[in-house]
């Protein structure tokens, strides 16, 4: 019996993380190829047969997704598996048209073949677009838990951009072990902030490698926080699963993937963002929850802000510079940085698209929406030089850093900046402590 021809794609995260789940050792099935797209200079790389297995001693190469009809005529492809996150129903249907007017099966891989069990409570913390406050969401779990003297170690969603096989596992528990492991801007902005309050965090390629170190952490290890990229589903089966909507995008939780998936799943929504938020909107996103999901416990949330010098702002000519997966992908046209320079009364928001060189300028052009708004993008050392010489080139008064690092430690600023910071404050009952206070109970875990 011949085996079926498989193209996976993705975006360097939850395909690595399927193909080593469900195709690695399965005899039925040959991957001839991965496709990349979102996330820049994936394609043209192979996925190393250390990591592979022995079905594929030469590895499997990755090609760019524009090439994904001429590859399934080239290869006689059976079936194309779609395994990124954060795109809309409409964009998976025309795919889905693609791939099947070359002939080939459509298909989505779900959790019961591709996610693990932990020997450790697990707690996944997921959302339903990118830029909703996951992050923020996780960093509060992890405080709530370790004020109990809980042990938790949070395993974040994959953002493997550099050597692969060197990234198998990667472990983070000083600001130095960033360096170490030559993290871009984007991970840096999801690493940082546990680091900072004590936590140790595991990423890299092979999910099961990582869950099993992370479950015997020299630290110790109570809670595995599964804490998730873009509005991916987890990799690990939860015992508690938390989903964070935005209502800023109402309406985007029932029309994007995975995201309806995670809120269907929910044991837990967060309607984050209400301070800023309009009731129609708020109300939209609670209608849309008892729609697919009327057993999840709904925690109300804002994100407040604060700034270190709001006199940098206060009537100023600012730049804003935001958290740039949230704007590109997520397609948000604002974040903290722009309600910080609206809070603190800036005189004007200054457009950084004519200052843009190089990949910066590429970004604006694939991300129309952006607007007067710079996106911290960092995925390679030449991004990162654009995206200096960018801040550099904008005639203003002053820099807002709007993202989640600082970042004077990457790149130079000359202007004077402030940073703005934003935590998650729940409203009202029920509220994350107390759920979490039934789920220490639950696992016997004071």
């Amino acid at each position: 019996m011949s085996r079926k021809k498989v193209i996976i794609m993705g975006a360097a995260g939850r395909d690595f993380h399927n193909f080593n789940t469900y195709y690695r050792d399965n005899e039925r099935y040959e991957v001839v190829a991965f496709t990349a797209t979102q996330i820049p200079d994936i394609h043209g790389r192979k996925y190393p047969p250390e990591l592979a297995g022995s079905l594929y001693p030469e590895g499997i190469p990755i090609y760019d997704q524009r090439e994904l009809a001429d590859l399934i005529a080239k290869y006689d492809v059976d079936e194309c598996v779609l395994s990124y996150s954060d795109v809309s129903y409409e964009y998976v249907m025309h795919l889905s048209a693609l791939v099947n007017a070359a002939g080939a099966n459509f298909a989505l891989l779900g959790p019961k073949h591709t996610m693990l069990r932990s020997s450790k409570p697990v707690i996944a913390v997921c959302a339903t677009r990118t830029g909703t406050g996951k992050s923020q969401t996780s960093r509060k779990v992890a405080e709530i838990l370790l004020s109990r003297g809980i042990r938790v170690v949070a395993v974040r969603h994959p953002m493997p951009y550099g050597d692969l096989a060197a990234q198998r596992v990667q472990r983070f528990s000083t600001i130095e072990d960033l360096a170490k492991h030559q993290c871009t801007i984007e991970e840096m902005e999801e690493y940082e902030p546990h680091i900072d309050r004590g936590n140790v965090v595991y990423a890299g390629v092979d999910y099961e490698a990582i869950l099993r170190e992370a479950e015997n952490d020299p630290q110790g290890c109570d809670v595995i926080l599964w804490d998730g990229g873009n509005n991916d589903f987890p990799f690990y089966k939860p015992d508690l699963h938390i989903t964070v909507a935005d209502p800023h995008r109402a309406g985007h939780e029932l029309a994007y993937y995975p995201g309806e998936v995670n809120l269907r799943m929910a044991d837990v929504v967060v309607i984050n963002k209400i301070d800023s938020a309009s009731p129609e909107n708020i109300e939209t996103v609670r209608r849309n929850i008892r729609l697919v999901n009327p057993t999840a416990r709904i925690v109300d949330a804002a994100s407040p802000i604060r700034v270190v010098n709001p006199e940098l702002i206060q009537g100023k000519r600012v730049l804003v510079v935001e958290d740039g997966p949230t704007l590109t992908h997520g397609e948000m046209k604002l974040g903290a940085g722009i309600i910080a320079a609206q809070k603190y009364g800036a005189a004007e928001i200054v457009d950084p698209r004519p200052a843009a060189v190089g990949s910066l300028a590429d970004t604006f052009e694939l991300y129309p929406h952006i607007g007067a708004l710079l996106p911290a993008m960092g995925y390679s050392p030449e991004q990162r030089a654009d995206l200096e010489a960018t801040i550099a080139a904008v005639d203003c008064d002053a820099v807002i850093i709007g993202t989640p690092i600082d970042l004077n430690r990457v790149v130079q600023i000359r202007q004077p900046n402030t940073r703005v910071y934003y935590d998650l404050q729940e409203i009202g009952s029920p509220n994350l402590e107390e759920i979490l206070e039934e789920f220490i109970e639950q696992h016997r875990l004071k």
